[in-house]
């Protein structure tokens, strides 16, 4: 098996420790002092699992998972000399897969980054499957079929009502002009008094909220346009 592991630990002789036995079984290593320094490394570097320690000065654990899990979806084994069940569920809380304590079986650590990493690779070869399927809550949009089913009903649109569709999810949390949406729709240039736009988002409306009134995909974002 391999794959990159990201160790966080302020015990140097723990960081060596557990980089030797990984590397032993032909996975790569890097070593963080500090959550800082860990969180700078994965601006620069892909990892496909962090171990993190705890107790560490600064900023610990806890809050640097925290961070992590605002953009990044790998596992994430936590370590700490803590053993009581609070400290775990406030460790898995902040983001954690999963939790060992200190002082740990080598040969456990090792079984589970293996688990999680079967785990972690399996899934993202999945999601290089689907990576042109668009999924938002129960919405999703297949863009190659261009077929879209809210939960497990199919939800029929018209072409421009599914690149409306499209376009807001591929640009999920931005808001889009009216303008916007229309000349990329239409390929046309837009004029203001037009509300060509408004007519087929109240239709996609209709077809995918529960309450087209009280939509839960498409927000309108009043007097600058829309955005899911």
């Amino acid at each position: 098996m391999n794959g990159k592991i990201l160790i966080v630990d302020d015990d140097k002789e723990i960081r060596h420790l557990i980089s030797v036995y990984l590397e032993n079984e032909g996975l790569e290593t890097t070593q963080a002092e500090t959550a800082y320094e860990a969180l700078r490394l994965l601006e620069k570097q892909e990892f496909d699992l962090i171990i993190l320690d705890i107790m560490m000065p600064e900023m610990d654990g806890m809050e640097a998972c925290m961070k992590i899990r605002e953009e990044r979806h790998m596992p994430i084994i936590m370590l700490s000399a803590k053993s009581e069940d609070m400290d775990k569920i406030q460790g898995l809380t902040s983001g954690a897969d999963d939790y060992l304590t200190k002082p740990f079986n080598p040969l456990e650590l090792i079984a589970r980054v293996k688990s999680h990493l079967r785990r972690y690779k399996k899934y993202n070869l999945q999601s290089e499957g689907e990576k042109n399927v668009l999924i938002i809550g129960d919405l999703r949009i297949d863009t190659d079929t261009r077929l879209v089913y809210v939960g497990e009903r199919e939800v029929r649109l018209t072409p421009k009502e599914f690149d409306i569709l499209e376009l807001l999810a591929r640009n999920k949390g931005i808001v889009m002009s009216v303008s916007k949406i229309y000349e990329s729709v239409w390929k046309e240039d837009f004029f203001k008094s037009d509300n060509t736009v408004m007519v087929h988002i109240t239709k996609i409306r209709e077809k995918i909220e529960e309450e087209p009134k009280k939509p839960i995909y498409i927000k309108t974002i009043w007097g600058v346009g829309y955005k899911i």
